[in-house]
């Protein structure tokens, strides 16, 4: 079993299972109190699932792109809690468990459901603030029904979208302003990744643009 985080948008928990696919997901859309609802979130989802910690094999964090903000309360929510089970802590793409969901649905079936190949592009595109945009392209789904990724993930103002995808401009796309992260499919994609055993995606947060507070270069030199 796997617990899955993600705030890269609002704030997602869920247990998932391989074989008894979303056991609880518990979602919260506000993009500014994820430090404030996470830890409910989290046992909010381990209580509903009735999974105690020494159950998971697993936590997963999604790791963007998304904010600098939002985005490393659950990656650090992530890492501790498993480190407190002892479990590995490993991350997937946000945009990638987008196109996952999307694209199983697109082929009639729920993320927990194994299937094969889907030949359904799509464009990922989600709110970056700033007036910015982060998009990435898929093909469709794999053989072993993963996500297949094009281009992306990058930053651009929306009036730039269709020159920055190129060739897949005329594919569809998710509306930036309502496309949420869910942490059920996260997790399940993880699930999937698992069984196949593909890699993983790095561990470091997928920011795309510099914090706004940098580490200092050392003191000021004091002038009279």
């Amino acid at each position: 079993m796997i617990l899955a985080i993600d705030t890269s948008a609002g704030s997602s928990v869920a247990v998932v299972d391989r074989d008894g696919g979303v056991l609880a997901e518990h979602t919260v859309a506000d993009t500014r109190r994820h430090a404030e609802v996470i830890g409910r979130l989290i046992d909010d989802a381990l209580r509903e699932a009735g999974v105690t910690p020494s159950e998971l094999s697993a936590v997963v964090a999604g790791r963007g792109p998304g904010p600098f903000t939002g985005l490393r309360v659950g990656i650090a929510a992530a890492r501790a809690f498993a480190f407190g089970a002892g479990v590995p802590c490993l991350s997937v793409g946000s945009h990638d468990a987008v196109a996952f969901e999307r694209l199983s649905a697109a082929a009639g079936r729920s993320v927990g459901t194994a299937g094969g190949s889907v030949d359904s592009p799509l464009v990922v595109v989600t709110d970056a603030r700033r007036r910015e945009v982060a998009h990435s392209s898929w093909s469709g789904l794999d053989d072993d029904g993963l996500p297949v990724l094009v281009a992306g993930p990058a930053l651009v103002r929306p009036a730039d979208l269709d020159e920055a995808t190129g060739a897949s401009s005329s594919w569809p796309r998710t509306d930036p302003d309502a496309t949420t992260v869910s942490a059920a499919a996260l997790g399940m994609l993880a699930e999937r990744l698992f069984e196949h055993g593909r890699a993983f995606a790095a561990a470091e947060p997928l920011y795309l643009r510099e914090p706004d507070v940098t580490p200092s270069a050392g003191p000021k030199p004091v002038t009279q």
